[in-house]
């Protein structure tokens, strides 16, 4: 499967005037085969002449038409394509809006979550500070409890043996 690249616009004038060209030159080719026929049968008069000017004039008009239809159809696609480009200028200009409102919103997204984030390692923080600081208590009522346990013991024997 062959992909054919379109003709640029340049490519497209320079090919209507190859043909143009080819075309006139075909009937110039023909004309001219026509006029030496003549010429050597004898019969080139002034009125074959004046006709064959006149075909002349016609082909040029023909050739001066078609010139005009190519320009014509050039200036055509040419306003498509500044449709096209001023439908993708007004697209990349929604885009670009787009682009900015969103860019804006990370920006906010972006500062609440570092807002939070540093509300959470504050908490973290503070956990972590409680948790030992409970740990510590519970260590020291634990070694309170033993305390209180061994002297409950002591005073009961000091109890009885005073008894």
């Amino acid at each position: 499967q062959t992909l054919v690249k379109p003709l640029s616009m340049a490519q497209e004038v320079v090919v209507c005037c190859a043909v143009l060209q080819a075309e006139g030159l075909q009937r110039l080719r023909s004309t001219h085969t026509q006029l030496r026929s003549s010429t050597q049968r004898g019969r080139f008069t002034t009125v074959s002449r004046s006709h064959t000017m006149a075909q002349q004039g016609a082909t040029l008009q023909n050739y001066n038409n078609d010139l005009v239809r190519c320009i014509e159809d050039l200036r055509e696609k040419r306003e498509e394509v500044n449709r096209a480009i001023a439908s993708e200028e007004e697209e990349k200009a929604k885009i670009q809006n787009d682009l900015r409102i969103l860019t804006e919103r990370l920006s906010r997204v972006n500062d609440g979550l570092a807002r939070k984030i540093s509300s959470r390692n504050e908490y973290d923080k503070t956990i972590q500070e409680t948790e030992a600081a409970y740990q510590k208590i519970l260590e020291s009522s634990q070694t309170l409890l033993h305390v209180l346990k061994r002297e409950s013991i002591n005073l009961s024997k000091k109890k009885q043996v005073s008894s």
